[in-house]
């Protein structure tokens, strides 16, 4: 009878203790259970906050400028683009400490001239596949640099990236940014006709970044063929300045207004006179800025 009565009480309080721990189980939520509480997470989540970004980065977009390369002429860019927690376009650009084209332009224009050089492709070719690289791969910590900052990671690339990754870092390191008005990318226009008095059309090409004006090159075609109004410019053979009595030759009154453009954002700011085409809102320019103006307009209206 003891015999039994031990076993009996053993068998009550293995009971008691499989009991406990089915009551520990329960008080742990389901996945099911716990949906709502994500749900309502969620909800009140801060909308500039990707769903992904536990694992990724905040939705939005990410920009960073690197210091002008006494050497080159060039500072470079990068901006990006995040959606759902992961990079969905990137654009490595560079701008020149004189104005003007920005680098991808300049290379697309065939004024960088790498492949003349013995590269293996021009300069916006390279950056573009840099670009897909880092999309594809959503980091660069895979890549090894040499120290010149190139790298064999990507067989299509021989230019140095090492400005590329640290800006990419910086970019990203630094969170989202505000974006400017404009879609991001080059955009252009020109006067439909030349001038019957000058023999000149102007054009004007405008690169976005961030959404915002980054770079602008007012310059003329002749209709007799030859050098551009800004090469004839700086070779003195325009001579504005010289022959006419100008302020200033025609290429640095224009870089002026670019630089204006640039820093106003907008070619409403550039407020002229309609019978003159000059103006007195930029210090340092008094020729027609009205072709300027309106064709920097006309070229944004495909950013908007």
């Amino acid at each position: 009878m003891k015999k039994t009565a031990m076993i009996l009480s053993t068998l009550a309080l293995l009971m008691g203790l499989l009991a406990g721990c089915g009551g520990g189980n329960s008080a742990t939520p389901s996945p099911s259970a716990s949906a709502p509480a994500q749900t309502e997470a969620a909800a009140t989540q801060d909308p500039g906050v990707s769903q992904g970004a536990e694992n990724g980065y905040a939705d939005g977009v990410y920009y960073a400028e690197g210091e002008m390369n006494e050497k080159s002429g060039w500072k470079e860019i990068v901006a990006l683009k995040v959606e759902g927690g992961k990079i969905v376009s990137a654009n490595w650009n560079g701008l020149n400490k004189d104005g003007g084209l920005d680098k991808k332009a300049s290379s697309e224009a065939g004024k960088y001239g790498m492949v003349a050089g013995g590269a293996k492709a021009e300069w916006h070719v390279q950056a573009a596949d840099m670009e897909k690289y880092l999309v594809e791969k959503q980091s660069l910590d895979e890549l090894t640099l040499s120290d010149d900052g190139k790298t064999d990671a990507v067989s299509s690339v021989s230019i140095g990236v090492g400005g590329f990754v640290e800006l990419v870092k910086k970019a990203l390191d630094a969170g989202p940014v505000e974006a400017g008005p404009y879609k991001d990318g080059t955009y252009k226009a020109e006067e439909a006709d030349f001038d019957a008095k000058t023999g000149f059309k102007y054009n004007v090409t405008i690169t976005v970044a961030n959404g915002n004006i980054i770079a602008a090159q007012w310059n003329a075609t002749n209709k007799d063929g030859g050098d551009d109004k800004l090469t004839l410019s700086k070779n003195g053979e325009y001579g504005m300045k010289e022959k006419g009595g100008a302020i200033d030759e025609w290429h640095v009154q224009a870089a002026r207004a670019e630089q204006f453009l640039i820093e106003k954002n907008d070619p409403a700011a550039i407020v002229f006179d309609q019978e003159k085409q000059t103006t007195d809102a930029i210090s340092g320019v008094t020729i027609k800025v009205a072709p300027f103006a309106t064709l920097a307009a006309k070229a944004l209206e495909g950013a908007k």
